[in-house]
């Protein structure tokens, strides 16, 4: 039998650093979701008020307990009890 119950899924923190932080909002807030696409999907429905920070999302890459994402499907990225989404939009500079 399947449960949308969310006290069985990883629970971590999201980290916005620079343009995503502005747009969010905050620094960082915590995450209930099995994957980085659920829990990216949640992060936009939190701050649906907010449209620049949908935006700012397409332009962000993104690292799963210290580890790159890339072009792996966000929908294949499993998320750990406890761990960190580094969320790190385009930057210039060295």
């Amino acid at each position: 039998m399947v449960t949308s119950d969310t006290t069985d899924l990883p629970g971590g923190t999201i980290r916005y650093w620079a343009a995503a932080k502005a747009a969010a909002g905050t620094a960082e807030e915590p995450y209930t979701a099995a994957t980085l696409a659920d829990a990216l999907a949640a992060a936009r429905q939190r701050h649906a008020g907010r449209p620049e920070f949908s935006r700012v999302l397409l332009r962000c890459s993104f690292l799963v307990d210290g580890e790159q994402v890339g072009g792996r499907d966000h929908a294949t990225v499993a998320l750990a009890e406890g761990g960190t989404i580094e969320v790190l939009p385009p930057f210039a500079g060295g």
